[in-house]
């Protein structure tokens, strides 16, 4: 697949036997440790995660659904007013990781959590390539995915589409990742939240009618449906809703979603998004559903640009109707020995800055960090703990 890496063999190197002149023994032990220290494959990091614990739960009024759904977000940070950006104290992290519940009922329910094992580090900067301005950079290289052989198979069987016109990527049995801007305005729940539903593709019922009648054998055209579960609860973090209206919100722009039932395909797991200059090609891809190709999946690969210690941007052509696709990445399990996509980031989508009164555009990610990969709790027992 396009934007995949594969795994090539490669000549089988000679035997030092083999030569004439005898090879010194420490060149030998030289070959040996910069075989293991730089892998001819990219690698999945392994990193210790922190333990986020629910602490306490606590009611709060309903919300009244009066927002409209959004497609776009809007922020007056650029990628450099990120960076600037002092990294949170511990006691900050605990209230912007604490995270809000709306149950199908009406219910809303805000819960504290813990941080455990946690150590805060220096945020990192990196120079800033030259950035584009468009959602679609020259020619469009997104590709529909058509035929029930590729859209009921994995991974684009893991992309989902929501209610609200946003996508969403399948990481558990019951749970769906999206983004936050998809439910929540950063004020309010938008209108469908309460009765959110998540859309699965599967095949129409073929009527082979007029095909008998014609005495046409050709095959019939293969349609395809949204099957919709309801979700059952919402999650939202308190970052998403505190910060919407300044510089920190952009950051936590997602949401994790839980179904009434499970859905009974194979989902994505979750791994720390590691510095896109580890990324096999430096390359990300995520599949949505694009409003302007109504009806279908459109995958999509791109270069990994600029990032910060929580976005990734980068130039992905992209229409309104992707935002809330997981941004995945497929690398070597050195623990499972095998290859595993995982998703690394969320798909934020186009967003407008105000740069000196100038608006410019970036597509932007909100990166999967060691303290958000457990999502905040809920989907703790779909997790994997290594965290790569």
């Amino acid at each position: 697949m396009c934007g995949e890496p594969l795994l090539r063999s490669h000549s089988p190197m000679a035997s030092p036997f083999s030569v004439l002149s005898p090879v010194p023994l420490t060149s030998l032990v030289l070959l040996l440790i910069i075989s293991q220290v730089a892998p001819s494959v990219p690698q999945w990091p392994l990193q210790r995660i922190p333990v986020v614990l629910p602490q306490m739960i606590e009611d709060r009024p309903a919300p009244n659904f009066q927002a409209d759904a959004r497609l776009d977000v809007i922020s007056p940070c650029d990628p450099e007013c990120h960076k600037k950006a002092p990294p949170p104290s511990y006691w900050d992290l605990r209230s912007i990781l604490s995270y809000e519940t709306l149950h199908s009922n009406g219910r809303l329910t805000e819960t504290a959590v813990g941080i455990y094992g946690y150590t805060a580090r220096p945020q990192t900067t990196q120079a800033a390539p030259s950035r584009r301005k468009r959602q679609i950079f020259g020619h469009d290289s997104r590709f529909s995915i058509v035929g029930q052989d590729y859209l009921l198979n994995y991974p684009f069987s893991a992309a989902v589409k929501l209610s609200t016109g946003c996508s969403g990527t399948l990481v558990g049995d019951r749970h769906v990742l999206t983004a936050a801007h998809c439910v929540h305005d950063g004020k309010n729940y938008v209108k469908g939240a309460q009765k959110l539903r998540v859309g699965f593709l599967k095949p129409k019922q073929r009527d082979n009618t007029a095909t008998n009648e014609t005495n046409d054998h050709r095959p019939p055209t293969e349609k395809m449906k949204f099957q919709w579960i309801r979700a059952k609860r919402t999650h939202v973090p308190k970052g998403w809703i505190k910060g919407n209206a300044n510089d920190i919100g952009m950051d936590y722009d997602y949401a994790l979603l839980e179904l009434k039932k499970a859905h009974k395909r194979r989902h994505m797991k979750l791994g720390v998004s590691p510095p896109s200059k580890q990324l096999p090609g430096r390359r990300v891809q995520f599949s949505g559903y694009d409003n302007d190709r109504p009806g279908q999946l459109v995958y999509r690969f791109c270069r990994a640009g600029e990032e910060t210690s929580d976005l990734l941007y980068q130039h992905c052509d992209a229409q309104p109707g992707a935002s809330g696709s997981g941004v995945y990445a497929r690398m070597w399990d050195r623990r499972k020995r095998r290859w595993e996509r995982k998703v690394i980031g969320v798909f934020s989508g186009h967003q407008w800055v105000d740069r000196d009164g100038a608006a410019q555009d970036f597509n932007v990610a909100v990166r999967v960090t060691p303290l958000k990969w457990l999502l905040n709790a809920p989907s703790r027992a779909q997790a994997d703990t290594t965290g790569g």
